[in-house]
């Protein structure tokens, strides 16, 4: 591997240069995650529109969510290796395109096309972002500015549908709008940056990426959520189709580690994958992208078409969720902040997420709101408890100069379980709501043609009788996969009941590779090691001796 060729690490920046450049930061996060929300209440709307399907509707989110966990690690690896700041505004441009693109579909097919698209800015941006702020901030104070993420989150998710719903129930605006909203958001965020963002840059000799292995990565992961998302529904569990997609996928992944063991500059270093932490954290993360991701995305839809209210009124429904992600995410995060400790808020965040979705999976269409909105809170809770703080586990066990590719690497595999999760969990409310609306119209002496009544989302166009039916066929089946979240979820807290009981550092880079970098640095200039060279080990105020 290359060594460096200039200094690997800045000073220290003051608080107020950090939250200046966190500003731009916070700014790209707010408009990476609106991009999801903002559809989440209008999407039934959406599809209506075009005339989708109920799969269709899952790729909608689906599509976003694979090109992005199929990109993550890219990016990230690649942020190891060139000017983070550059690297940040080429992912906003991507996402600018996709928005634009989507905004102007005219069937279900090319929005899907587009959000896919999207998805490639997406994944660097939700990759770059922890990365950059990694690099700025030591982990034992980034717990205190994982408030500030949080903050974004809620914000981004309440917001989000609450605008997504003003959209589509405003006339002169329409559902294109909650696409091209975010446009100018982004340019903000792209001058933003090029003004407050001044990261150093680590340039080594003879750089060589792993293009193969980011190939086979991509190829591999996109070919068996594919698979998931059209099994039993397109073709059969046993059929030539599944062997095909899963032998492929298989034989795709194999080939990755395969090359990523031999790369000089592997996409997701093994080492670092192998460690125990990281890989606590993976399983983790996964699990609570699976029931995040998986059973959230759904939320919007329970309440238009399970329950009958406008998108506005949905948006408004689920602040409880957000409320609770805002809160625990800065309460936790002071906390860590000052004890340096992390597993006790991930353990406790884990219990609470899965007895969040226990509770929804109590729910139908009928179920009182109140006890909707608690629940919502309780997930909210959990969430900003664990997702942040996992990534923040893995960031304090690896040295600064790999901090891109384990940040992705956690970032990949939540954002996989998330894909995984909207692909099963959709396809599961697609069969169990065929199957009610098929049984319940043949009660009510209705007759079916082909089972349109539950392939399509535009209520409008279906006989009141009909209506009645779908809405409950809806409302019931989402709370089954809220109870599957749940199960999945219980993964997660194996997982953080797993992790080491460790403290935080409160030097940017861990001590041996800060030191290991100044001895270098002074053997490059030919001077004794640490005589000129000052390098933060322990905590600010401290510094290597002589």
């Amino acid at each position: 591997m290359s060594a460096p060729t200039a200094t690997a690490d800045a000073a220290p920046m003051n608080r107020r240069q950090t939250l200046e450049a966190l500003s731009g930061l916070l700014l790209v996060l707010f408009v990476a995650m609106l991009s999801s929300t903002v559809v989440s209440t209008a999407l039934p709307k959406i599809i209506g529109a075009l005339n989708g399907s109920q799969t269709q509707y899952t790729w909608v989110v689906t599509a976003t969510l694979l090109t992005a966990t199929a990109t993550t690690p890219i990016w990230g690896k690649l942020a190891d290796l060139f000017n983070k700041k550059l690297l940040i505004q080429v992912a906003i441009v991507v996402f600018l395109a996709g928005s634009v693109a989507a905004g102007f579909a005219h069937s279900a097919g090319q929005l899907i096309a587009a959000r896919a698209f999207q998805g490639i800015g997406v994944g660097g941006l939700q990759a770059l972002v922890q990365v950059a702020i990694a690099a700025m901030i030591p982990p034992r104070e980034r717990g205190r500015y994982n408030g500030y993420l949080g903050g974004v989150m809620a914000l981004a998710t309440v917001g989000g549908p609450l605008l997504g719903g003003l959209i589509v129930d405003t006339s002169w605006l329409g559902w294109r709008w909650c696409f091209f909203v975010g446009v100018p958001v982004a340019v903000v965020a792209l001058l933003l940056l090029q003004v407050t963002l001044h990261l150093p840059t680590v340039r080594r000799d003879n750089v060589k990426i792993d293009y193969l292995g980011a190939t086979l990565i991509a190829a591999g992961v996109s070919l068996l959520l594919v698979w998931i998302s059209f099994v039993d529904d397109s073709f059969a569990w046993l059929s030539w189709q599944t062997g095909a997609m899963v032998g492929g996928s298989v034989l795709l992944l194999a080939l990755a580690v395969l090359v990523e063991s031999r790369a000089a500059e592997p996409v997701v270093p093994l080492e670092i994958v192998r460690e125990r932490t990281t890989a606590l954290a993976i399983l983790g993360s996964l699990a609570v992208g699976m029931a995040m991701f998986g059973g959230a995305v759904f939320l919007g839809q329970y309440f238009q078409i399970g329950r009958g209210y406008s998108p506005t009124e949905a948006g408004l429904l689920t602040i409880p969720m957000m409320a609770g992600v805002l809160l625990s995410s800065i309460v936790a995060g002071r906390l860590i902040t000052a004890s340096g400790k992390i597993k006790p808020y991930i353990v406790a965040g884990s219990i609470i997420l899965v007895a969040g979705f226990a509770l929804l999976g109590t729910i139908d269409h009928e179920t009182s709101l109140v006890l909707v909105g608690a629940a919502m809170f309780i997930v909210g809770v959990g969430v900003g408890m664990t997702m942040q703080n996992l990534v923040l586990a893995v960031q304090n066990t690896v040295s600064l100069k790999d901090i891109g590719a384990a940040s992705s690497t956690v970032a990949f595999f939540r954002s996989l379980g998330g894909t995984i999760g909207v692909s099963v969990l959709g396809a599961v409310l697609a069969r169990r709501v065929t199957d009610r609306i098929t049984h319940d119209l043949a009660a009510a002496g209705i007759p079916t043609s082909g089972g349109s009544g539950g392939s399509t989302l535009n209520l409008a166009a279906l006989p009141e009788p009909v209506q009645n039916i779908v809405r409950a066929a809806y409302g019931d089946a989402t709370g089954h996969i809220f109870l599957i979240s749940a199960g999945i979820a219980v993964v997660g807290i194996l997982a953080a009941l797993l992790l080491k009981p460790v403290t935080l550092r409160s030097s940017l880079d861990l001590p041996d590779t800060a030191r290991s970098v100044a001895v270098a640095a002074d053997a490059v200039d030919g001077a004794p090691a640490f005589d000129e060279v000052a390098v933060d080990l322990t905590g600010p105020g401290e510094r290597a001796r002589r």
